[in-house]
């Protein structure tokens, strides 16, 4: 066995060549190793000192015992299995090894409750897809509580997509897992979400509306935040973060807290919206500008279009018969429908 044999590494010396079997630099044969041995197996007196020590560290050559100074060679089939034999003995160790890291790494958990660690960090999941196919698992996986707060604007989705979502929700409350999910107040008026909603109620979950804009968020379990991208320019949509580190994690669930605290219970506004004059998206709209922001603003904050705003304040003005947006202000700020989210 070639216990103590060492591939020749490093770069090639001035004026050599790679052979064309070891053309990286980290060749197990120089081009003057190959031309020496050939000297040497045909009788000759090898000159390259260098090449001569390189044979003899993979032994290939062996000194003549009866003429020194002199060298004889070895058969290179013999050579050659010898160190696949040992190449395949050290490779076996290194399988061994790796498939032992996972026990050092299981450690953290004797290491994390002892000190005030975050975790890894966080990390950037730059797809949809990929933002999905982690929360996903994690949802499943979840025992003690699911939070998620939605802002997106409603709108038609497959059908079995929410059904999907419905039945993983009904199974994490057979669980026991406490499910709360944050809305816009804008999905009263959207049907099929509105229904989704419904769905979700009677399966156990705990859903609450805002007329406000809040932060989009997932927190799973006290340990797992996932949340939009707003550090990779020019990244795809919907993109995000997957956030472990247990301080932040901590924190995000405290402004969900906040946000939860204020917002409306979904039974509620059900009730309370029924006779109201105005929707959701318009009592939305008239926040922002009673806040004094323009309708262009408006718009972006509540991440709707400009020409949408403008619809929806159209419609409010026929369905007051009124003729003025400064008309709609002054009847908004006297209205009880300003307590509905």
């Amino acid at each position: 066995m070639l216990k103590h044999a060492r591939a020749v590494s490093g770069t090639p010396r001035t004026g050599e060549k790679m052979t064309e079997v070891g053309q990286s630099r980290h060749a197990l044969l120089a081009e003057s190793a190959v031309e020496t041995y050939r000297a040497v197996a045909a009788g000759e007196k090898a000159a390259d000192e260098a090449a001569v020590a390189e044979l003899h560290a993979l032994q290939l050559l062996t000194d003549d015992p009866y003429c020194p100074g002199r060298h004889l060679a070895r058969d290179p089939r013999s050579v050659a299995r010898e160190l696949m034999t040992s190449a395949l003995a050290d490779l076996t160790a290194t399988v061994e090894r790796i498939s032992q890291i996972p026990a050092v790494q299981g450690l953290a958990n004797l290491y994390d409750p002892h000190r005030f660690y975050g975790g890894p960090g966080s990390e950037y999941l730059g797809t949809p897809a990929l933002m999905n196919a982690r929360i996903g698992p994690l949802t499943d996986a979840s025992d003690t509580e699911i939070y998620t707060a939605q802002p997106g604007e409603p709108a038609d989705r497959d059908p079995e997509t929410l059904r999907g979502g419905a039945e993983r929700t009904a199974d994490a409350c057979r669980r026991g897992v406490q499910v709360r999910s944050l809305y816009t107040a804008r999905v009263a008026d959207h049907p099929q979400t509105s229904e989704h909603v419904d769905t979700l109620v009677e399966a156990g979950a705990e859903i609450r509306v805002l007329g406000t804009p809040f932060p989009r968020m997932v927190l799973l379990d006290r340990l797992h935040l996932f949340i939009d991208n707003f550090v990779v320019e020019g990244a795809e949509a919907h993109s995000g973060w997957h956030v472990s580190d247990r301080s932040a994690v901590m924190w995000a669930r405290s402004i969900f807290a906040d946000y939860w605290s204020r917002a409306t219970p979904w039974q509620a506004l059900s009730r309370a919206a029924t006779d109201a004059v105005s929707t959701a998206r318009q009592r939305a709209v008239l926040r922002e500008l009673e806040a004094g922001q323009s309708q262009r603003q408006a718009g972006a904050r509540l991440r709707m279009a400009e020409r949408t705003v403008a619809k929806e304040l159209a419609a409010l003005r026929d369905r007051l018969g009124v003729r003025t947006l400064y008309q709609i202000l002054v009847w908004w700020g006297r209205t009880p429908e300003r307590d509905l989210p």
